[in-house]
């Protein structure tokens, strides 16, 4: 499935696009690793978890996707990767929801990037895939990111202390969150008629979520 808006691209993250990612991962290394989920040390006795190949990290994202559990795109700009969003913990049943995490490159910070990008994949889940709510969950300090979620009116519902393992230890996370009653017409439409210079007609997606940083490279 792949979902654009103008010069905006979600598509399924490949095995050949590793170079690609490694490059833009690598250069943004400082600027990700305060927000990067990281693994909690091992109990006594038990062996030290390795961080995933590249291809392993695809594969898992593979099979979680064909279990209904996950939606993994990459992000593309003006044609290139730059980052990738992944629709994880779908839970389905009487709950019918998901949550969103992300990163991009640096360079193409502040373009509409993230928030086009989020409110791609927020239409697909309610739209076509089915969800009732998808969240996204931020660390109090990540600014940038709290601003994306604003821009998109996403709902504050309060904070969830030592939520996950970010950059070493366990961090508090701040949750966001909508449902489909919330965006009974499309979230891409609202965040274009609500963003600077963009015409208020412009349409809704064309229809043609982030596991740990792999750093084993490929042979």
């Amino acid at each position: 499935m792949t979902l654009s808006d103008g010069e905006i691209t979600l598509r399924p993250i490949r095995l050949r696009d590793q170079s690609a990612w490694r490059e833009v991962n690598r250069r943004n290394r400082d600027w990700l690793r305060p927000w990067e989920a990281t693994v909690p040390p091992p109990a006594p006795g038990a062996p030290a978890a390795r961080r995933p190949t590249y291809r392993q990290m695809i594969r898992h994202l593979r099979s979680e996707a064909r279990a209904g559990r996950m939606l993994p795109f990459a992000i593309e700009y003006q044609g290139r990767l730059v980052g990738q969003l992944t629709v994880a913990g779908i839970t389905w049943g009487s709950m019918c929801s998901g949550h969103v995490g992300y990163w991009v490159d640096r360079a193409v910070a502040g373009r509409g990037v993230v928030p086009t990008a989020v409110a791609l994949a927020v239409d697909h889940c309610f739209r076509t895939v089915g969800l009732h709510r998808v969240e996204v969950c931020i660390r109090p300090e990540n600014m940038p990111s709290r601003r994306v979620v604003e821009k998109l009116g996403f709902r504050a519902e309060g904070l969830r202390p030592r939520y996950l393992h970010i950059d070493g230890a366990w961090r508090d996370h701040l949750v966001f969150a909508l449902t489909a009653e919330e965006v009974p017409d499309s979230l891409l439409r609202r965040w274009r008629r609500a963003r600077p210079g963009t015409p208020p007609t412009a349409g809704a997606p064309h229809t043609p979520g982030a596991p740990p940083t792999p750093d084993t490279p490929e042979k």
